[in-house]
């Protein structure tokens, strides 16, 4: 948008081209295939704005998307971007710059081949490669580096249709090959900015040599340290690439191919040393270490954290940044999840239950169904019309989302909606004391089926669930263990850690007779951090709960609720991270399969 300033037909295709370099990393079939969504927003009237609106949308939509061959199917436009006041008796305002926002979609072919920042630490000697769509010119203007000194600049970044279109497909076709090991587009910051962005994602330092970067006449002659600050911050469109060292040979035939080997530039290495180093013209011109970096690049979203959730959460993930040799997440298994059980023959029927507001059926029944049960879309109407009947099914699965909007509570108004409702009570108490039924809560069915621990036997000490300590909705992949319990669909998984994904506002364990976690309590699962150690402090316990308490389950193991969602990971691809080699299924998929074979 600030470059809009300077230049707004070429803010415009950069809006564009960006939005194509953060999705050149997935594996997209071809271009043409991406869609646009554009939000144009302007202040009408206002100056020359009207003129530069016109100039922008003819440059954008009847020009560069022309000659990329990309559509704009959907979008809208926000006309109204400034605002006038008085303020004793002095008139103000505030204008808006000329607005283009991109939103890119594509449908993907495989997300097993998504490329992302992070660095490999074990592919071998590997190399870093900057592909330098601004071929040079290193433009300054309204980058986030004039931003800082509080000044515009003179040339804004642009964005070339054609060299774009060589640089997806060529991107697409190493992915393709295998070519690649991580991916992270040159965007707001420049390349310091990637660079720090990929040392963090990979928990490695990188050394850094620009002098084969290149630097054109157009960027000015200028002293060296003013190119060094031309090939550090330019927000040029490019990509950094990392590849293996022996395969460098293909890479760069692949971006001849594609007349982009002139554009591709050696610019470093992964280290083991934990600093991020850059040298110029043989000399180290900058070096700190990534964890010092991480936090500078952390400072503002905690302090606004500080100000808006939990100042001490918020803390404790701040310091957690100066552990600089935090192993990151991992995975041990006590079992084999190879192969999977699955029992041929008649599939049991399970109720995926849900009520208003939940939306987690459909990873469920998946879930259930890769396992060989039968799943049945069980909604609380039914039940409550009598169109259907717990006593038909072997075991439910109360959902994950937001009963009643969470309004009511978490889950307490899917309770009541059956403590209340005498036909729905007896439905519930009679399944429950059935020695062959079994049920599931996860989530919001979590949190329901703790507010019927009275009907549940042996649930008299299951907790309540309650607002996250950190004042926020956890959304992340946090470790966990499997602790020995009777849980039926832990069986034999004892001891292991695994990351699963938790989404949550309200997950903090609190029992009646205060925090301790009585002694009579089957827990089944806790939060842990990088090292295995029980997770006490945040994000590695991601709401507070005590002993980082994240399952229960009752006495005989048929029941069991937890606040993590294992079924939007039981197949391997759904991890945003898992170790490489796992097959189709996860380990999360033997939950399910063990409650298969707890019915014979």
């Amino acid at each position: 948008t600030p470059a809009a300033l300077l230049d707004a037909p070429a803010a415009g295709r950069m809006a564009v081209g960006e939005a194509i370099t953060n999705l050149a990393g997935a594996a997209i079939d071809e271009l043409g295939l991406v869609k646009l969504s554009a939000n144009w927003m302007a202040a009408a009237g206002h100056g020359q704005e009207d003129a530069a609106l016109f100039d922008t949308v003819q440059a954008v939509a009847l020009e560069f998307c022309r000659r990329l061959g990309l559509s704009i199917p959907v979008g809208k436009d926000s006309l109204s971007m400034k605002t006038a006041w008085q303020d004793q008796g002095q008139k103000k305002q505030v204008i808006a710059p000329l607005s283009l926002i991109v939103s890119a979609f594509a449908p993907c072919t495989d997300v097993r081949r998504t490329l992302t920042p992070q660095l490999a630490a074990d592919a071998g000697s590997t190399e870093l490669l900057l592909l330098d769509l601004g071929a040079g010119r290193n433009r300054l203007g309204a980058s986030a580096l004039a931003q800082v000194y509080g000044t515009l600049g003179e040339r804004a970044a642009d964005a070339d249709a054609d060299l774009l279109e060589r640089f997806f497909g060529a991107v697409q076709q190493l992915n393709s090959a295998g070519l690649l090991l991580a991916y992270h587009d040159r965007s707001d910051g420049g390349l310091l900015v990637t660079l720090c962005e990929m040392a963090f994602a990979g928990h490695l330092g990188i050394t850094v040599n620009l002098d084969d970067v290149a630097a054109t006449a157009a960027a000015g002659p200028g002293p060296a340290s003013a190119q060094l600050l031309g090939k550090l911050f330019t927000e040029e469109l490019g990509a950094v690439i990392q590849i293996r060292c022996p395969q460098r040979d293909r890479v760069m035939q692949v971006l001849r191919e594609f007349q982009l080997d002139q554009v591709a530039h050696r610019i470093g290495e992964p280290n083991g040393t934990g600093q991020v180093a850059i040298h110029h013209h043989g000399q180290q011109v900058f070096a700190a270490s990534r964890s010092e970096l991480q936090r500078a690049w952390s400072e503002t979203s905690y302090q606004i954290a500080r100000l808006r959730d939990d100042p001490v959460c918020a803390q404790e993930e701040f310091d957690a940044l100066l552990d600089s040799a935090d192993p990151g997440l991992s995975a041990q298994l006590t079992f084999d999840h190879s192969a999977p059980f699955v029992k041929l023959g008649a599939a049991p029927r399970i109720a995926i239950l849900r009520e208003q507001g939940v939306n987690g059926q459909l990873e469920m029944a998946a879930a259930f169904q890769r396992a060989g049960f039968a799943p049945y879309d069980v909604h609380m109407s039914d039940l409550q019309a009598g169109r259907v009947a717990l006593a038909d099914f072997h075991g439910f699965a109360a959902c994950g989302g937001f009963s009643y909007g969470d309004v009511l509570g978490a889950g307490q108004g899917w309770a009541k909606s059956i403590l209340f409702n005498a036909r729905l009570r007896d439905d519930f108490a009679a399944f429950f004391a059935r020695p062959d039924s079994f049920a599931l809560g996860v989530c919001n069915g979590c949190q329901m089926m703790s507010s019927l621990a009275e009907m549940i036997p042996g649930a008299a000490h299951w907790p309540t669930f309650q607002r996250n300590r950190s004042e926020q909705f956890e959304a992340r992949l946090v470790m966990t263990e499997i602790l020995a319990s009777p849980s039926l669909f832990f069986a034999g998984m004892a001891g292991s850690l695994l990351p699963v994904v938790v989404s949550h506002g309200e997950g903090r364990a609190e029992f009646a007779g205060g925090s301790e976690v009585p002694a009579q309590l089957s827990a089944a699962l806790r939060y842990v951090d990088n090292r295995g150690r029980v997770a006490t402090s945040y994000p590695a316990n991601p709401n507070g709960s005590p002993a980082g308490l994240a399952g229960v389950t009752t006495p005989d193991g048929r029941f069991t609720i937890m606040m993590p969602h294992p079924e939007r990971v039981f197949r391997t691809l759904q991890l945003s991270w898992h170790p490489q080699g796992w097959p189709d299924a996860s380990p999360w998929l033997s939950m399910f399969s063990n409650a298969r074979r707890w019915l014979g």
